[in-house]
């Protein structure tokens, strides 16, 4: 393995990989809480425009959207951390789908494997989704913000699915920088829930969906939901910001993790 590959490797946290054929999801990465109570909220230093620029729209989005939602790191409710958790994850869900179709289409049209991507891409889309769906379990949104998802994606996927089209090397440095905000997010939510001041929270249980998906304890809470979550936006910070250093055809190189069934999971719950 190389050094490079290896260095973003161990920036990844702990997990090991589930595989659960009958839940119709892509293998995907679980969590001890003991590893992810913790997640290191880093920043990728930019090295020339690219990632300058990429960096720079990512501020100036974050800070647009924070100022139009009235987004305070100090203190938020509840309902405005949802509204704000779910309208993110209809966004973030698209750049995986379009990096993964794109490279899909190329592998078929250049008669060439694609090396890892596609399939990398697409979990992270299908990661997002999930993320999504556990949270609309504590909130259902009213028209006017379906109509605002609606409007949002039809114009991020297109503009998205140009840019990677011209430059997907700064789509990925782009989602990295995204990323890293989200974990910066999570973070102030674990944070104020922690302080007590989401006190619908404190000891509310987590979803039946979050506990088959993250594999989670009978009991847990939802606190366990939001450190597997921002776990999950670490590993897509790294990955994208990984492939934004490769060349299109390289190979991805993978980090050993142990594969396991839900079966073995929930004996290991139980004990």
């Amino acid at each position: 393995m190389s050094q490079t590959a290896k260095k973003w490797l161990d920036q990844l946290p702990k997990h090991r990989m589930i595989m659960d054929p009958k839940s119709y999801r892509m293998v995907h990465p679980v969590y001890s809480m003991r590893d992810i109570e913790t997640v290191p909220v880093t920043h990728r230093k930019p090295e020339g425009f690219r990632d300058y620029f990429a960096r720079g729209f990512v501020r100036f989005t974050r800070g647009s959207f924070d100022l139009f939602t009235g987004y305070n790191e100090k203190q938020m409710s509840a309902n405005q951390w949802m509204t704000r958790a779910i309208f993110l994850e209809t966004v973030a869900g698209v750049p995986g789908m379009v990096g993964g179709m794109t490279r899909h289409l190329r592998s078929l049209r250049s008669l060439r494997p694609d090396n890892g991507w596609i399939h990398n891409l697409l979990e992270e889309a299908e990661n997002e989704r999930t993320h999504l769906f556990i949270f609309l379990e504590l909130k259902k949104p009213k028209f006017m913000f379906k109509t605002m998802v609606m409007l949002t994606q039809g114009i991020f996927y297109n503009l998205y699915f140009i840019s990677y089209l011209l430059f997907p090397k700064y789509c990925h440095r782009f989602v990295g920088y995204l990323e890293e905000e989200a974990v910066h997010t999570y973070t102030i939510m674990l944070k104020q829930l922690d302080e007590g001041k989401i006190p619908e929270w404190s000891s509310l249980e987590a979803s039946q969906m979050a506990k088959d998906y993250y594999n989670l304890g009978e009991h847990a809470k939802f606190r366990e939901v939001i450190l597997s979550i921002r776990a999950d936006e670490s590993i897509h910070r790294e990955v994208n910001h990984h492939f934004a250093d490769l060349k299109a055809d390289q190979d991805i190189e993978h980090e050993e993790v142990h594969v396991i069934d839900r079966e073995t999971r929930k004996q290991e719950n139980k004990a």
